[in-house]
């Protein structure tokens, strides 16, 4: 059985920091590409910052010099660093695993994690 199990959020002021954490179990982790994804109230769910499994990292431009993504395959978790962090960045946070094989692809998530950036 697959488990994405998400940690870390809460509320934090403006210009604060969080570290997300993201534990998988259930996949050859190092094989999967991981990513963090947000989503506001009535927005649609967006990538935030992905890791493949080569360790190529892509940030969406709202978070590039802000966050950074990591990941321990040892420990089979993925991070999330943000800080300066900002009001807009108020969202649900979802962890994301991904991985093909031959024509399949296996798409896995998290329950998500609250993050608040309020005064």
């Amino acid at each position: 059985q697959v488990q994405l199990v998400e940690s870390g959020g809460g509320l934090v002021q403006p210009g604060g920091s969080l570290r997300l954490s993201c534990a998988a179990s259930g996949i050859t982790f190092s094989m999967y590409h991981m990513g963090w994804y947000r989503q506001a109230p009535g927005k649609e769910r967006e990538l935030v910052a992905r890791i493949n499994s080569g360790l190529s990292t892509w940030y969406d431009d709202s978070v590039e010099g802000r966050f950074t993504i990591s990941r321990d395959n040892a420990a089979n978790t993925v991070y999330l660093q943000m800080n300066s962090l900002k009001p807009e960045d108020t969202a649900v946070y979802y962890c994301n695993s991904v991985h093909k094989v031959s024509a399949t692809t296996l798409n896995f998530w998290g329950q998500g994690t609250q993050v608040t950036v309020s005064s």
